[in-house]
């Protein structure tokens, strides 16, 4: 007699059972919306079995999870997540930005601390059905949006390090306006090398919680003397890496006056960042290359300081999900202020405005790309 084994489960979306809740929760108007604060009447569980595959996805009543005190995610810290946002367009339409590139990062995420991989449309799919179930939650206001946070945690109980065998992915929303409550305003940064964020061999390329606590204190310790992020610095030559939790981009020109915007190249240490490839693509195509570098490389606090005393330094801003750009007016170095220029009687660069402009002409649906996954909402 032969024995026959069953494959584990795939991820199906056409599986999905929805239990809407009965007690609905009462919309903040946007103005009072804080990032991360509220959040949608529902949400997405799957349960992960080693030798099961992926169990049913549900959508249901946003709820605190049940978890073994032993579970491996509080002990070894096998956690990940992503970021990404939904729009409403001028039809109404409902849009999520680049869901694609947050798939493959989060499936790179989760084979590199082994947890269970999946199909990338599935998910897309699933957070689609999710976000028709509390489309009302998503603002229409221009600078307002719904930030929807999937994450895959290890449920395995017992101690010791092992593989998880059992894993919950989860999807929770929060309708959000501006990243920091002060608006889009330029910031100061501490380049910090005391501390890094990332090393060669690590991490620092994948979405993990794990990367971001140990980052908490130097920024704490950074706004002590008046600093909102920190720049990261890393190796001897004192590379600019990161800016708190976004992506780094620096503009140049030089002695012809042709100009150079620079961020840090994707080696493994440099989160990959979907607003920092948009940048990057958009950049690329709409700048004048007579007038215009946009370089993948690596720049030292050394260079921006001399630079910077030359005149040579045009602008930087961070950039990422949350916050999409944050313009930067000064680093602080060694006692020394490096001024970094911004418009007069503005906040932010001419670069800075017109990428965060080109990125939410695309997200809100204003200029069409095909960057945007309509979700098909159904029609009475």
């Amino acid at each position: 007699m032969s024995s026959t084994t069953t494959a584990p489960a795939a991820l199906d979306a056409s599986k999905l059972v929805i239990h809407k809740t009965s007690t609905p929760k009462e919309k903040l108007p946007n103005e009072k919306l804080v990032f991360g604060r509220s959040f949608t009447d529902h949400m997405l569980t799957i349960p992960w079995n080693r030798t099961a595959g992926w169990g049913t996805p549900v959508i249901k009543p946003y709820a605190p999870l049940t978890l073994d005190p032993s579970a491996v995610v509080f002990h070894y810290a096998f956690e990940l997540f992503e970021g990404l946002k939904a729009y409403r367009d001028p039809k109404g339409q409902i849009r999520m930005f680049r869901p694609d590139k947050n798939m493959i990062r989060m499936n790179k995420s989760a084979d590199r601390i082994c947890l269970p991989t999946f199909e990338n449309e599935e998910l897309i799919t699933l957070i689609g059905e999710l976000l028709k179930v509390d489309s009302s939650f998503i603002p229409s206001e221009r600078g307002y949006s719904l930030y929807i946070r999937p994450t895959m945690i290890g449920t395995t109980p017992g101690l010791g390090v092992h593989t998880p065998d059992d894993a919950l992915l989860y999807v929770i929303c929060s309708p959000v306006g501006p990243y920091y409550s002060t608006g889009f305003k330029a910031v100061r940064l501490e380049a910090t090398d005391y501390a890094v964020r990332a090393w060669p061999g690590g991490v620092g390329d994948k979405k993990l919680g794990a990367n971001y606590a140990p980052s908490v204190k130097p920024q704490l310790e950074a706004a002590k003397r008046g600093y909102q992020q920190n720049l990261w610095l890393f190796g001897p030559e004192k590379h600019v890496t990161e800016v708190g939790t976004m992506n780094f981009f620096i503009a140049f020109k030089d002695s012809n006056g042709v100009k150079e915007l620079v961020t840090a190249p994707l080696d493994g240490m440099i989160l990959e960042g979907v607003t920092r490839d948009s940048i990057l693509a958009l950049c690329r195509e709409k700048l004048d290359k007579k007038e215009w570098k946009v370089n993948e490389r690596y720049c030292s606090i050394s260079e921006i300081e001399e630079r910077a005393k030359k005149g040579e330094v045009v602008e930087a801003f961070g950039s990422g999900t949350a916050a999409v750009v944050s313009p930067v007016k000064e680093i602080g170095y060694n006692s020394e202020h490096i001024s970094i220029p911004i418009l007069p009687g503005e906040e932010a660069g001419a670069l800075t405005k017109q990428i965060a402009e080109w990125i939410a002409q695309r997200q809100y649906g204003i200029v069409e790309s095909d960057w945007s996954r309509i979700v098909k909402e159904q029609t009475s």
